[in-house]
């Protein structure tokens, strides 16, 4: 038997009442503020909505004007006459005879396509971070190679030009290579039709009779992969165990070898620096000490240059 709910008491009634107050006020005072900033906003006396309607009126009046121009109407004829070249075009693909067939196996495909799809998504969406992290951490250098690829399409732009313009002028003897090439083909289609039909046969008989060794091979390699495993594992173990061990003596290495190039450095640049004119160079000899203890002789000696 269901427990029947128990009435709320007093003060979860006031309570409740209390939260809609004050959630109905702070709707009232937003409502409020949005009010006053569109009443300053066209509030004509500061000059603020005047400024508005200003700039609205001369954006519109820009865009009637660049709108009228020649160049926008000859480019909005062009996007029409695009339009509806399309359409006249893709109209009889859309009724031909080959297109039910296409529609069949583009859904056959769709079809068949769906379970690798799902089955790749968490790789693809794994991949897509990791490219977005690339080109994010790359971006620095992606408006050289937007002025890099503006660059070789402007240079390549006259090659197509003048290839356009070749293609143009000799499309009669285009014409008669495509009815060449269709009156030399037309009759080995027939041909190529059975051909394929027999390659297609003998290539599932093929297939039916490899796929029975390939799927116990299959196994088998699963089997010896799972026997190895441990020696992998103990193999990439002792690899990372090395390479963690050879870190401390290719940072020492490294450093030595830059504090030696660094000194190679300093040598060539006092070598090859100009000697000052008329400089001193002390050269000091060691001091000898004498038969009885006696500091013996030494001393500097100056050599000018």
């Amino acid at each position: 038997m269901s427990l029947i709910p128990s009435l709320p008491s007093r003060d979860e009634l006031l309570r409740m009442a209390r939260t809609t107050t004050d959630v109905t006020g702070q709707l009232l005072d937003t409502a409020g503020n949005i009010t006053r900033i569109a009443l300053n906003t066209l509030d004509p006396r500061d000059g603020s909505g005047a400024e508005a309607l200003r700039v609205l009126r001369e954006t519109t009046a820009e865009l009637a004007e660049a709108s009228a121009s020649p160049q926008a109407q000859e480019a909005f004829y062009r996007i029409v006459d695009t339009l509806t070249r399309l359409g006249t075009t893709g109209a009889p693909l859309a009724m031909h005879p080959v297109s039910e067939p296409a529609r069949v196996l583009l859904a056959a495909v769709g079809d068949s396509l769906l379970p690798v799809l799902d089955a790749v998504e968490p790789a693809v969406q794994e991949a897509a971070a990791a490219l977005g992290e690339l080109l994010e951490a790359g971006s620095p250098l992606l408006p050289t190679a937007a002025g890099v690829a503006a660059g070789l399409l402007l240079g390549s732009t006259p090659v197509i030009r003048a290839a356009a313009e070749v293609l143009r002028d000799s499309s009669p003897e285009l014409r008669r290579i495509a009815d060449a090439l269709t009156a030399a083909l037309a009759p080995l289609l027939p041909v190529q039709v059975a051909l394929a039909e027999r390659a297609a046969t003998a290539g599932a008989g093929v297939v039916r009779a490899a796929l029975p060794p390939l799927a116990d091979l299959t196994e088998a390699a699963a089997a010896t992969t799972g026997a190895v495993r441990p020696v992998l594992i103990a193999g990439e173990e002792l690899l990372v165990s090395g390479l963690e061990r050879l870190q401390p003596l290719l940072l020492a290495s490294a450093s030595r070898a830059g504090r030696v190039a660094r000194e190679a450095a300093v040598r060539v640049s006092a070598a090859v620096a100009p000697a000052a004119d008329g400089g001193v160079v002390v050269a000091v000899t060691p001091v000898e000490a004498g038969p009885a203890g006696e500091a013996g002789r030494g001393g500097t000696r100056r050599v000018r240059r």
